[in-house]
This record gives structure tokens, sequence and C-alpha cells, in this order.
């Protein structure tokens, strides 16, 4: 099996195979995303490593950030891949090689990596978050990985919990906007801003001049130091969090809800806050059969996301 993992920053080719009900990673290369190339140019590229790497595959993953359209294999103009309007890298693939290529959103490809071998393994029925720069989710319903009608379900970042806070998915008090690295640091920045300008120290940021440094990393560390402003940033996020998990929880009734990235570096600050919120709202029922974990498979989710699309194409799960 191979995967892509297509990004704006870097590109990822990987060859694995299911062993002993495992995703093994036999061999992975990385290079930095030319976006000065022409998308196929790109592909090419790896295409080349993948073959400098193994000539005997049956299935391809493919793993990018969205717009995108999974049912026709097309990436859609993603933002962080100018020029990149219209690919039909499925049918590229497949002309090429002519076996089987899926292709998905990151969120999709990490819930499926983590569904079949990672902490929402034996499941049916599983939510992934991503809770990373910014808030999607993959959707295991049923035992198959859910699209919806056209291919939108999961887009979770969007929905409204407030009338105004930080911005995610270009609205104001969105699930994005509190549950995402760009959320923490926008929260971070304005309440950096409002106590620099009143004269008072901060401890994640120095300056004004030093504002576009603020980070979750950032606050994370002064909150585990004790700063209280900094607290504050992550108890806010963490109920806006519980919130929208509430809701998730009574819709879709999961067995699992796993999330990634920043909560699965920050869950000590965020755990207790969302689960006062989620024991609230959720129904009682529907909680008590509800399990609210980080990421099994860690820092390497990415890594594994594109083959263990390769993988359930073999397996018919996506």
């Amino acid at each position: 099996m191979i995967g892509f993992d297509i990004g704006g920053t870097k590109c990822a080719v990987s060859v694995g195979e299911v062993r002993d009900g495992a995703l093994v990673i036999l061999q992975k290369r990385k290079i930095s995303t030319d976006l000065a190339a022409s998308p196929y140019e790109m592909i090419n590229r790896l295409c080349l490593l993948a073959e400098e790497m193994t000539d005997d595959f049956s299935t391809i993953g493919i793993s990018c950030g969205g717009p995108l359209d999974a049912a026709r294999g097309v990436i859609l103009s993603p933002p962080n891949l100018p020029g990149w309007d219209e690919v039909y890298i499925v049918e590229y693939l497949q002309k090429r090689y002519g076996g089987a290529v899926c292709l998905e959103n990151d969120a999709n490809a990490c819930a499926v990596a983590e569904w079949r071998f990672g902490a929402g393994r034996g499941t049916k029925n599983m939510i992934f978050l991503t809770f990373g720069t910014g808030l999607g989710a993959g959707l295991i319903l049923d035992g198959r990985l859910y699209r919806g009608t056209c291919g939108n379900a999961g887009e979770v970042g969007h929905i409204r919990l407030a009338r105004s806070g930080p911005v995610g998915f270009g609205k104001a008090g969105s699930f994005e906007g509190f549950a995402s690295g760009g959320g923490l640091a926008q929260m971070g920045r304005q309440a950096a801003l409002d106590a620099l300008r009143m004269g008072k120290p901060v401890a994640w940021c120095e300056s004004e001049v030093a504002l576009p440094q603020v980070n979750a990393a950032l606050l994370a560390e002064a909150a585990r130091a004790g700063d209280t402003a900094a607290l504050g940033i992550f108890r806010t996020a963490a109920r806006r969090l519980g919130q929208g998990l509430s809701l998730l929880v009574d819709i879709l009734n999961p067995e699992k809800i796993v999330i990634g990235s920043i909560y699965l570096r920050a869950n000590d600050l965020l755990y207790e806050e969302m689960m006062r919120v989620m024991k609230r709202e959720c129904l009682a029922a529907s909680l008590a059969c509800t399990a609210v974990v980080s990421a099994g498979l860690g820092e390497a989710l990415g890594d594994y996301a594109a083959l263990s699309l390769a993988a359930g194409l073999s397996e018919g799960t996506v």
C-alpha cells in the first residue's frame, strides 16, 4: 500500500502493510511542497518517490486538506495549496498505476486511522476531531466512514457556539474559534493586548511586538506554570469544547470521541472542565456510553492517515 499526505508546506509518501492487525510503515519519504510547480508536477514527484521505494502495491490512499470532492477524486482549491484548482488526482493515479485510489480530507483520513488502528479500534460509531490549526471531524457511523450527501459531513467547526468570540471557519464564536490552535492564539493575543495596554505583565507575551508569536504551546506553558489568565483561556476553550461535544453526543450517540493534536498535548488543561460541561448538557444515557480520549496514534497520526485509507480500500470500509 502507498499513502500520499499532501500539505501546503510538506508532502510525504509512505509505504506500508497491515501485519497481524497492525498498520506497519515500511518506508517514508518527505519533500517540501513546491508551490511554484504545477499540481501535476508535484504529484509526479510523489509518484517518483513511491516508485523508488516499491513497485509492489495495489492501493493508494491520499490525505489532503479540503475542500475536495472525494466522490469524484478531485482536489478543489485548498487555501494552503494555491493553484491546486480542480486537480483530478485520483484519475491521474488510476491511469498511471491501474489500482484502487482513495482521496479524503485530512480529518476523514485521521478518523479512519484512529478507528482501524488507534484509540477507536473495535468501535462501530466514532467521532474524530482534529483540534489542530483548525477544527474538523471525521465520522465513523455503523462501521463505515460517513461523508454526507455532498461530502461535507463533519464540518463541525462551522457550528456557532456563542454570539461573539474568536473567529474560526469565518465565523466569530464558532466551535473552531474556541477549539483550535488558531482560536487559542486569538484569545491569547487579545488577552495579552488588553493587559499590556493597561501596563500589566503577560507571562506568554512580553510586548505588543511579540503578539504574532503567541500560540497554543506558549499559552499551555504559562497555564501549567499557574498563570491565572492563561488558565482562564483554557477554561473557556474547555467549556466551549464540552458544549460542542455535547451536541455531537446527543445527535450521533458515539461510543468514542477521539481528539488529536492540541488536545493530545493539553488534555490536562481541558478534560476536567470539558467533562463538567458535558455532564450538565448531555443526555445522561448517551454520555454514559461515550468515552472521550486522546488520539491513540499520538503525534504519528498523520503518518498513518493516508495509509489507513489504502488499507480501507482493500477491506471495503472507505
